[in-house]
């Protein structure tokens, strides 16, 4: 699959991906689950240089789930060091492609230094005028909704909006991805088919797209191949054929 394939008329303002497969990646190769987490923030530069190159504008990455949680506690201490290493080591890179980091989630569980590592590298590309690159860390759907509906019921107890004046725009303005558009194309690959908990909101709409390839062996050719099937696709969003 090559760039010149793909019709930049019709590109996904907004992608998300989940990343899944590292540890079977690793497995398979006689590993430990962390040596797969490794090479995976490398297929993570790889997607985000292309992604930005091609002109998406939001490039949104299921990092670290809530459920992440209750994974070994080497493998979470292993994953949280790799999220330190890997914002100090691709900051430039970040800043030459003109690159905005966003993050998303419930900050409240993580590390002080996880916390202090990436609110540097917001803060450094908060300029930046290219894509958005939002990371989902310690995020999960239910949570994001569960969130929501608490800061709702919050204003509408002092009184700052009426419970009938609640709308699909009063949700989405109090959602984690407020000023985000929803994306129009999700990849998961890994050959797993579930949503597993990730911007259930936002995707009633979004086209789904599902490979048995592993994250680590998920290349530029591979994303070009997804959003190469995403363009043959006929969006009508509860319409007829004949009504677009």
């Amino acid at each position: 699959m090559k760039q010149e394939e793909i019709d930049y008329t019709k590109l996904p303002q907004h992608i998300a991906i989940t990343m899944d497969g590292n540890g079977r990646w690793a497995k398979g190769k006689g590993n430990i689950r962390l040596f797969g987490h490794q090479q995976g923030v490398a297929t993570v530069n790889d997607i985000v240089s292309i992604a930005a190159e091609i002109g998406i504008k939001y490039l949104t990455l299921y990092t670290f789930s809530t459920e992440n949680w209750n994974r070994p506690k080497d493998e979470v201490s292993g994953l949280m060091d790799l999220l330190i290493k890997a914002t100090k080591k691709y900051i430039d890179k970040l800043t030459k492609n003109n690159v905005k980091l966003l993050v998303i989630g419930d900050f409240s569980g993580l590390p002080e230094s996880v916390k202090e590592s990436l609110q540097f590298v917001i803060d450094k590309t908060a300029n930046n005028t290219g894509m958005n690159l939002i990371l989902a860390i310690s995020y999960s759907g239910r949570w994001e909704i569960t969130n929501m509906v608490k800061q709702i019921a919050s204003k509408c107890a002092n009184g700052t909006i009426n419970p009938e004046e609640i709308t699909n725009e009063t949700i989405q303005n109090n959602l984690c991805t407020a000023n985000i558009p929803d994306p129009e194309l999700l990849i998961r690959t890994s050959g797993e088919y579930r949503i597993s908990n990730f911007l259930l909101w936002q995707i009633a709409y979004t086209e789904l797209y599902f490979t048995d390839v592993l994250w680590p062996d998920f290349t530029k050719e591979e994303f070009l191949k997804a959003i190469k099937d995403f363009q043959t696709r006929t969006r009508r969003f509860g319409l007829t054929q004949e009504q677009i």
